[in-house]
């Protein structure tokens, strides 16, 4: 998503949207009877020299064979330690290890099946977000990998290049399952983008955001407050550096947090937007600040040419310090950012209008608020909206919450949409391209359409992607027929 000017016409950005604060998180929780109970654990702020440790590039996992035109990948969910704050080390949950997880890079059209061997103690599951996939292999939060058990999941990877992520999505714990580390990238690349020649390779780097709070042992609080969660991690690092050459790189950001939504800024400096959630652009869009709510992507291109060597550019999440970029060295650029990039597909007429509203219900006798999509908590045995294979539909989501300043954002599975409209005016800027989630302040609606099968059929999930809200029951289920 981006802010600023498209086309040369200026346009109102989504952090004018957002009320004071909400770069912070929903304050739902705050309060003892919209809070968690804390788990009486001490909170440590680590006082961390910042920039002194290197952002680390998730590592790219090899298949473990391949054959017939599909790629196998083995991993397993398993505890492990990380080192997430200098001195200490951090119990996490991981796939294959890694904190970071370990990125999963294919090509459209090409097959892959994942093979996750659940080693922990209790029921988990793969959401591959973003993913145009069979309902089968969507990581259906009650379709769980038991202990001790392995489950294949199997990707077409039929659309076009994009950035995507594969998450933990188990109801009513993957909001704490992907806190502790269940996360990782899943990056298709797409063969006609090589005409673009936009940065690449070594200059093509993935950047998870994320936000924690630790205790004084450096293990991560869950429970309590999401505001404590005042730690930005970068790739698993707090406050780290990258040295970068003096050319274009393209960076591919993503909002991991459970609620935090950030607005980032390199302090000015010119950022181009290139990609949303679902893949390219159709036209590249410069800004000096972007704005992610959780699972949100985008892609960006910094061109670090017009600094001298030895420049230091730091990225902000608002005021806050997240990361510094440090210019070391020259090198060759053959890259470019072209004026036109991939067109949106047509809009198909749409046969349905839905409305769609997310809300809390306060009224429980509960410490716990309840989450509600048109009114209703989720319910796995029941059908929300029956769509036909192929047919392409209006939806008209809004944030119908009465507590000042809660805030949501919405994430459909299956398949992208596009944002046709913002609380009644033209979509704004950072709307733009194929999305899979949007963000929605308080008050806030969007007209979405989208168009639904691709062949597949069966029960997919929908829900706020602020993974509090939705294990509290935010979420609704469609079902794909033929």
């Amino acid at each position: 998503m981006g802010l600023g000017v498209l086309g040369g016409a200026a346009a109102l950005p989504i952090a004018n949207l957002l009320p004071a604060g909400a770069n912070e998180v929903d304050p739902v929780h705050k309060g003892h009877r919209l809070g968690r109970k804390n788990s009486g654990a001490i909170l440590m702020r680590p006082k961390v020299a910042p920039f002194t440790e290197l952002m680390p590039i998730p590592p790219v996992l090899q298949p473990s064979s391949s054959a017939n035109g599909v790629d196998t990948y083995r991993i397993d969910i398993r505890d492990a330690t990380a080192q997430l704050i200098p001195g200490f080390t951090t119990p996490v949950l991981t796939y294959a290890g890694s904190f970071v997880g370990p990125t999963i890079r294919t090509r459209t059209g090409r097959r892959v099946k994942v093979v996750y061997t659940n080693r922990l103690a209790a029921p988990a599951n793969v959401h591959l977000h973003g993913g145009h996939v069979a309902a089968v292999n969507d990581g259906h939060p009650m379709d769980l990998i038991q202990p001790g058990q392995a489950r294949t999941y199997e990707y077409p990877n039929a659309q076009q290049g994009a950035t995507l992520w594969y998450h933990d999505h188990s109801h009513h714990t993957e909001a704490e399952h992907v806190y502790r580390g269940l996360h990782g990238f899943y990056l298709i690349d797409d063969p006609s983008e090589k005409r673009f020649a936009l940065p690449s390779g070594q200059y093509d780097v993935p950047i998870m955001l994320r936000d924690a709070a630790f205790d004084q042992n450096g293990g991560l609080i869950f429970f309590g407050d999401p505001a404590e969660r005042t730690n930005f991690l970068v790739n698993g690092k707090l406050q780290p550096y990258f040295p970068v050459a003096a050319r274009k790189y393209r960076f591919r950001i993503l909002n991991a947090a459970n609620e935090r939504v950030f607005r980032l800024n390199l302090g000015g400096h010119q950022i181009t937007q290139i990609a949303s959630d679902g893949g390219l652009l159709p036209e590249p869009v410069r800004m000096t600040e972007i704005v992610l709510s959780s699972a949100e992507r985008a892609e960006i291109v910094v061109d670090f040419s017009r600094l001298p060597i030895g420049s230091q550019l730091v990225l902000h999440n608002g005021t806050i310090p997240v990361m510094r970029f440090d210019v070391v060295r020259n090198a060759s650029d053959y890259s470019l950012v072209p004026h036109t990039l991939r067109p949106l597909p047509a809009l198909p007429p749409a046969s349905v209008t839905r409305d769609i509203t997310m809300s809390f219900d306060l009224s429980g006798p509960g410490p716990l608020p309840v989450g509600l999509v048109n009114g209703r908590p989720y319910d796995p045995n029941r059908v929300d909206a029956q769509i036909r294979s192929g047919a392409t539909e209006i939806w008209n989501v809004s944030n119908v919450d009465t507590l000042p300043g809660v805030i949501h954002n919405f994430h459909l599975h299956m398949t992208h949409f596009r944002v046709l409209e913002r609380d009644g005016g033209p979509p704004l800027p950072e709307d733009e391209g194929l999305k899979d989630t949007v963000f929605l302040p308080f008050g806030g609606r969007v007209k979405i359409q989208a168009t639904f099968g691709g062949g597949f059929t069966g029960r997919y999930v929908y829900h706020c992607h602020f993974l509090e809200h939705s294990s509290l029951g935010m979420m609704a289920e469609m079902e794909i027929i033929p």
